[in-house]
């Protein structure tokens, strides 16, 4: 990891929670720096992801995520080809516009998470056949599974990143901080 992620005061879960799920967007969002539209669509690898399609993608889920724990209705589930949709950027979409969009998803995740009375408040997963039938899943694990997801992705964008122009994880974070200090 290139940064060293601390919690918000000593014994603060939510804080430290929430610290760990912004660390995983920050390696997300590092991918792209510097790059052009064209290069967040390029798919480099061995892999059909870019780093736009990967934006794109967390902030349908992490969307999809907070929707479902606020138990907002979801609409119909998209089909397989909508859903493999997700993970591209479309004519009109840019990587810079997924970020703003993912921005504003955070910051109503953050909002959320710090109002819940308990981190063992639950909510119920909706019908999908990879769900136990009635089954519910707490804010915390809630926060857990989104770290899980935007690690996972982080590093494929990692790979996606490395393969266009040589840049590791770790020379962008450092950009980032000298970007920061100005």
């Amino acid at each position: 990891m290139p940064a060293h992620v601390l919690a918000e005061a000593h014994g603060d879960e939510r804080g430290a929670l929430l610290a760990f799920l912004e660390a995983q967007r920050g390696g997300l969002r590092r991918a792209v720096l510097g790059l052009t539209d064209e290069q967040t669509k390029q798919r480099p690898s061995a892999s059909d992801l870019s780093l736009g399609g990967l934006l794109k993608h967390a902030q349908q889920v992490e969307r999809n995520w907070l929707a479902i724990a606020q138990q907002r209705d979801l609409g119909e589930r998209p089909s397989e080809s909508e859903w493999l949709l997700g993970f591209q950027l479309q004519d009109g979409e840019t990587a810079a516009g997924m970020l703003e969009l993912w921005e504003e998803a955070a910051a109503e995740t953050e909002k959320f998470i710090r109002s819940v009375p308990s981190l063992d408040d639950t909510f119920p997963l909706p019908p999908a056949p990879w769900f136990p039938k009635d089954a519910r899943q707490s804010m915390r694990w809630l926060v857990l599974h989104l770290i899980e997801e935007f690690a996972r992705h982080a590093g494929h964008a990692d790979i996606v990143r490395e393969s266009l122009d040589g840049k590791t994880a770790v020379a962008l974070a450092d950009e980032e901080r000298k970007g920061a200090q100005g």
